[in-house]
């Protein structure tokens, strides 16, 4: 009886064991799965991204030019102002250089004196030529020499002329004109100062004139960039002195190379400002739309690392992790344009992390 008691207390002791040994392996199994993180992924589909690009640029005269004096001389009158709105060709400032007055007239002297001169060889070679009419009354030889001093006087009267011509030209430099219209916007002179093209007097220029119902709107873009812009683009802006008015201007021109120094083109947007609501000189805080080419992949900003080892997205292959080093293109608010081994159809970790390394388990 004792025997059979025995002989049952070990069998349910057996069993006791072989279910308490099933239970730990089914709460390992169960500890392992619940280890294994569960990871978002998202499926990679190419699409066409169209994103703008948002870029300081600065507004500058269309045409600027810095007016300096040709001639030493002295202020004599000042027609214009800081402010002063000019036409093309109007008297801004004149000048004063009694020396060229002299030198004028002494030009003048020569020149009449010259003309004196070539009037009388001229009368003389014309009387020698009629009176040779007439077989036998004047040599050749004299007549070769009339023929010659008329024209060596001619000569000498171009020169004069030449010479005259060259002072009276000089003499115009003593008025300064305005090269196009525009405004007046540095004045560096006052009365009876003394200017001329070299010396102090040629430390800063006489005036500043700029055209501001016409301005330029400069931006360099970065290379990345470049192959989505070109002429005719509109692109909108804003300035600081008025913040709350958005500004529309088209893409005239591109400079079709890169600088070298800051590896941007140089593009120039035509502004009209004809109500002169825009000063050159301002920065302009630019949105340049970058409209979609062709299809690419884009992703959230959370799925690519950049880390020393370059910059890389995750991708699950067969529910392990792998590493696709890309390339990254433009970006929007939440996403980056992205180039690299990747096809359509990848599943790609949402928010990556360098915690996933190669042969990590991803449990989608």
């Amino acid at each position: 009886m004792n025997t059979r008691i025995n002989k049952a207390g070990f069998l349910l002791s057996i069993a006791a064991s072989v279910l308490l040994i099933s239970s730990c392996q089914e709460e390992k199994k169960k500890t392992t799965a619940e280890k294994v993180p569960e990871i978002e992924t998202f499926v990679l589909k190419e699409q066409k991204m169209a994103t703008s690009l948002k870029m300081p640029g600065e507004l500058i005269a269309y045409q600027q030019v810095d007016l300096y004096a040709k001639v030493s001389s002295f202020v004599k009158t000042l027609k214009a102002d800081i402010g002063s709105e000019v036409s093309q060709g109007q008297l801004l400032m004149t000048l004063e250089a009694p020396e060229l007055s002299s030198q004028l007239a002494a030009a003048e002297s020569r020149l009449k004196a010259q003309e004196a001169v070539y009037t009388a060889s001229k009368a003389n070679y014309d009387r020698l030529f009629e009176t040779s009419k007439t077989p036998g009354t004047i040599s050749k030889n004299d007549l070769d020499q009339a023929i010659a001093k008329r024209n060596a006087d001619f000569a000498q009267l171009s020169a004069a002329r030449a010479a005259f011509k060259e002072v009276g030209n000089i003499q115009n430099y003593l008025e300064i004109r305005a090269p196009f219209s525009g405004i007046i916007s540095s004045r560096n002179v006052n009365l009876g100062a003394f200017v001329g093209p070299s010396g102090k007097g040629s430390e800063f220029p006489l005036f500043t004139l700029q055209e501001q119902k016409h301005l330029r709107l400069a931006i360099s873009i970065p290379e990345i960039y470049t192959g989505y812009l070109k002429t005719g683009n509109e692109v909108s802006f804003t300035v600081r002195s008025k913040p709350s008015e958005v500004f529309k201007a088209k893409i005239i021109r591109l400079s079709g190379a890169l600088d070298q120094r800051l590896r941007a083109e140089r593009v120039e947007i035509d502004v009209f400002n004809a109500d002169k609501q825009l000063l050159p000189g301002m920065i302009a805080e630019v949105s340049i739309p970058l409209p979609a080419i062709k299809g690419t992949y884009s992703v959230p900003k959370t799925a690519i690392i950049d880390s020393d080892e370059g910059i890389y997205v995750i991708k699950d292959e067969n529910n392990k992790a792998s590493r696709v080093m890309v390339k990254k293109g433009r970006e929007s608010d939440d996403k980056v344009e992205i180039f690299g081994d990747l096809k359509e159809g990848d599943r790609i970790v949402s928010k990556a992390s360098e915690e996933i390394r190669p042969g990590t388990v991803i449990k989608p």
